[in-house]
């Protein structure tokens, strides 16, 4: 890769600092105010400052913060209390946040007792993501097996009727947990594999290119009904930019593991440029939260508001993109969501990044963290971010 002289400088200083944010901003913030040093796990219902709100544990948060501690713990630097961290929280699922039938819950309480459940498994998905990367930080091959061992049965849940609530009477796809299982199944075999990965990589990539993907429209819908066709009602012609573009890098890091790796490459481009194009605000900055893929106003009250992580999705897209192509187009992709989220996300006083806007960029609400965000987006998007720059400079 040809790079010039400015654009060595421009990638060479956010790779710095994007591991410096990291490690003395990010991480600090959520090991100092969010650890629950007594009975384990990760509170995120922090104030601006870190002050605890809300005692209730995001199940979600317990995997996410398993993985994301590991993984900066395998990628950036071998800290022992990111290692502990990510062994609470992985302890802290095993203990206390499957229920009696074997589906998570999403919330319990700070002691573990179950508060709610949903019709969902990404408090599995999460978890399977948790217990793969510390198997890899620890050395510890068990974790591998639990993880491979919760991946098979949340496919058994999903494929069994009735056994999660159906979301409405139509029948269809769904983007979510299709998107999902790209990036489940990446981190899984990185330490064991098992053909029933294959098999979920194969399916899932079988209905993004051949249900959920409208060319005619260059996006990904959040669904579909059976046959895949556009369901013409306001739900039906939703699009998720952030969703679309984090599926794009998904399918960029999953694509060695296809038989026809470029294809995969060019399909995940093709979503990244349409999705780019929906989501970027061309008045104020930032990606947007929804659209409508015939134009109509989105029915959703926060559709034009800025959250924290599809810009995190944008910044390691454009960055993928760039370090498979070469093309110029994805480092000026790139610096623009860059630039945008760090001006208006970064919290320069009390640390770590606001996670919601109002269009224009002003700070609709200050929290740092609540049941839905907390330490995942902002940590992993610098770790990949960081990981990337260098893996592009080393390139030249």
């Amino acid at each position: 890769m040809n790079l010039t002289f400015e654009q060595r400088e421009y990638l060479s200083f956010f790779q710095r600092k994007y591991v410096k944010d990291l490690v003395t901003d990010v991480m600090p913030f959520w090991i100092e105010h969010g650890l629950d040093r007594v009975h384990g796990g990760v509170y995120t219902c922090l104030d601006r400052d870190g002050t605890l709100m809300d005692r209730t544990k995001s199940v979600w948060f317990q995997g996410r913060f398993g993985f994301t501690a590991a993984y900066a713990y395998n990628n950036i630097g071998k800290k022992q209390k990111w290692l502990e961290a990510s062994k609470s929280c992985v302890d802290f699922i095993e203990a206390h946040c499957v229920d009696t039938d074997g589906h998570m819950f999403f919330t319990v309480s700070e002691d573990g007792k179950g508060i709610q459940k949903r019709r969902y498994v990404f408090s599995e998905c999460f978890a399977i993501m948790a217990m793969a990367e510390y198997s890899l930080a620890s050395g510890d091959g068990s974790y591998a097996e639990k993880a491979l061992e919760l991946f098979k049965w949340t496919r058994q849940m999903l494929a069994r009727p009735g056994f999660l609530p159906p979301k409405t009477t139509r029948k269809g796809f769904s983007h979510s947990i299709t998107m999902m299982f790209f990036n489940v199944v990446a981190i899984l075999k990185k330490v064991i594999d098992d053909p029933s990965l294959d098999e979920q990589l194969a399916t899932s990539l079988h209905i993004i290119e051949n249900y959920l993907y409208k060319p005619e429209y260059h996006t990904i819908l959040e669904s579909v009904d059976e046959e895949g066709n556009l369901v013409d009602t306001i739900d039906g012609r939703v699009i998720n930019p952030g969703h679309c573009i984090e599926t794009a890098w998904f399918l960029m890091e999953a694509a060695p593991m296809f038989p026809d790796p470029d294809h995969v490459r060019k399909l995940a481009l093709d979503i990244l440029d349409g999705d780019f194009e929906w989501g970027w605000d061309k008045e104020y900055g930032g990606i947007i939260n929804f659209r409508d893929c015939k134009g109509f106003p989105p029915q959703d009250y926060s559709q034009d508001m800025k959250f924290w992580w599809p810009q995190c999705e944008t910044i390691i897209a454009s960055l993928y993109a760039y370090k498979l192509t070469g093309d110029d187009k994805y480092l000026a992709m790139h610096k623009k969501v860059n630039d945008w989220a760090f001006e208006h996300f970064q919290d320069r006083e009390f640390g770590e990044w606001y996670g919601y806007l109002h269009r224009d960029g002003t700070v609709a609400q200050p929290a740092k963290g609540n049941i839905f965000k907390g330490p995942f987006h902002v940590p992993r998007m610098l770790v990949k971010a960081s990981l990337l720059c260098d893996e592009i400079l080393k390139e030249i």
